[in-house]
C-alpha cells in the first residue's frame, strides 16, 4: 500500500516538472522572439532617425546662413526716440488692434503707454468687428442692417454689398429645403432694387427654386452652395466699411511690417557690399535709402516723382518744379542748373528764367 502510494506521488511529482518545463520553454521562445522584433524595430528606428537627423542638422547651418541676427545697422538710430514719435507708434499699434478685435489688449495699450483714443474714433472698430464676429458664424442679420443704413453711401462707391448680402440670405433660405419656399419666395421682393443690374444673378436664383423639392446639391446650381462665399463676403464687408471711413483696408502696421520684411534682404545684402567696400558712411544719411527696393504694386499707394537729373526722389524740401517748356525736374536740379540768372533746360535747348518754374503737386 505504502509503495503504491509513493509511486503515484513519484510520477505525479514528474508530470508537474513536466508541465512546469514545457510552460518556461514556451515564454523562454515567446520572449526571444519579442526581443528579436524590440531589436529590429530599434533597428529599424534608429536607421531613420539616422536618415531624418542628417537633415534636421542641416537646418541649424541653413538659419545661420541665411538669417542675419544683427540689424541695426540698416535701421536708423533714434528714430523712436522723441515722445511725438512713440506717441505715433503707440497710436498705431493700438488702431491695429482695435481693427484686429483685441479691443481688451488695446485698452491696456493705452493705459501703460498713456495713449488718448478719442470714442469717436474707437466706436467705427467696435461696430465693424461685431459685425464681422456676426458674419463669421453666419449671421447676415447686423450686416444687413448696416447696409441698409448706408444704403446710398454704398452706392456711391458702387459697391455690391447689400445684394451680395441677400443673396446670401436667399442660399440660406434655400439651404432649409422645400419648407423654406415659401419664405424664399417672399425675401425675393429684396431684389427688386438691383435687377437692373443683378438681373443675371437673380435669374439663377429663382431659377434654383425649381429643384428644391430635390435638393439644390442634386441640381446644376449646386455652385449656390460654396461655402467660400462665407469668406468672400467677410472681405467685401471689410472693404466697403474701410472706404466708407477712411480707411485703407490692410492695418497700416501690418503694411509697414511686411514691407520691411521684404526690404531687409535688399538691405543686408547692399549693408555688405558697402563693408566690402569700405564705404559704410554713406549709411549716416538717414533721410533716404542708398538703394530702391521695388515692393510691387501692391505698396503703391501714391504717385512719386524721381528727379531724371540728380536721380532723387523729390520731398517737401526738394519739390518738383516744372519748366515752361514742360519738363520737369527737382528744385535742387533747377539751382544746381542756373547759371548768371538763366536757365538752359537739360531736354530741349530753350533757355528760361528760373523763377518762371512752377512747383508741381501730386
Amino acid at each position: 500500500m505504502k509503495t503504491s502510494l509513493k509511486r503515484r506521488r513519484t510520477k505525479s511529482t514528474k508530470c508537474f516538472y513536466s508541465v512546469q518545463d514545457t510552460d518556461l520553454s514556451v515564454l523562454h521562445q515567446t520572449m526571444a522572439q519579442c526581443c528579436k522584433e524590440i531589436k529590429e524595430t530599434v533597428q529599424m528606428l534608429a536607421s531613420r532617425h539616422k536618415d531624418i537627423h542628417g537633415s534636421v542638422s542641416k537646418v541649424g547651418k541653413a538659419i545661420d546662413r541665411n538669417f542675419d541676427a544683427e540689424v541695426s545697422a540698416v535701421v536708423a538710430e533714434n528714430v523712436w526716440d522723441s515722445p511725438e514719435r512713440q506717441k505715433y507708434l503707440s497710436e498705431t499699434i493700438v488702431e491695429h488692434l482695435y481693427r484686429q478685435g483685441m479691443l481688451s489688449v488695446a485698452e491696456d495699450l493705452c493705459q501703460e503707454s498713456g495713449v488718448v483714443i478719442d470714442m469717436s474714433m474707437k466706436q467705427p472698430f467696435l461696430e465693424l468687428n461685431r459685425i464681422l464676429e456676426a458674419l463669421r458664424t453666419q449671421d447676415l442679420r447686423p450686416a444687413l442692417e448696416w447696409a441698409v443704413t448706408n444704403r446710398q453711401r454704398l452706392l456711391d462707391l458702387n459697391s455690391t454689398l447689400e445684394f451680395k448680402l441677400h443673396r446670401l440670405y436667399f442660399i440660406s433660405l434655400l439651404n432649409g429645403g422645400i419648407s423654406k419656399q415659401q419664405e424664399a419666395l417672399q425675401y425675393a421682393r429684396h431684389f427688386q432694387p438691383f435687377a437692373s443690374q443683378h438681373q443675371r444673378d437673380i435669374q439663377i436664383l429663382m431659377g434654383s427654386l425649381v429643384y428644391l423639392r430635390h435638393g439644390i446639391e442634386n441640381s446644376p446650381y449646386r455652385s449656390l452652395l460654396e461655402t467660400d462665399q462665407w469668406a468672400e463676403i467677410c472681405n467685401i464687408f471689410t472693404r466697403d466699411a474701410c472706404a466708407l471711413l477712411g480707411l485703407s483696408v490692410e492695418s497700416p502696421l501690418s503694411v509697414s511690417f511686411a514691407s520691411g520684411c521684404m526690404a531687409l534682404p535688399v538691405l543686408m545684402n547692399i549693408k555688405q557690399v558697402i563693408e566690402q567696400r569700405q564705404c559704410s558712411g554713406v549709411w549716416t544719411h538717414k533721410d533716404e535709402l542708398p538703394i530702391e527696393i521695388d515692393l510691387g504694386k501692391k505698396c503703391w499707394y501714391h504717385s512719386v516723382f524721381a528727379c531724371p537729373i540728380l536721380r532723387q526722389q523729390t520731398s517737401e524740401s526738394n519739390p518738383p518744379m516744372k519748366l515752361i517748356c514742360g519738363h520737369v525736374i527737382s528744385r535742387d536740379a533747377l539751382n544746381k542748373l542756373t547759371n548768371a540768372g538763366k536757365l538752359k533746360c537739360p531736354y530741349c535747348p530753350m533757355e528760361q528764367n528760373p523763377s518762371d518754374a512752377k512747383q508741381i503737386f501730386f
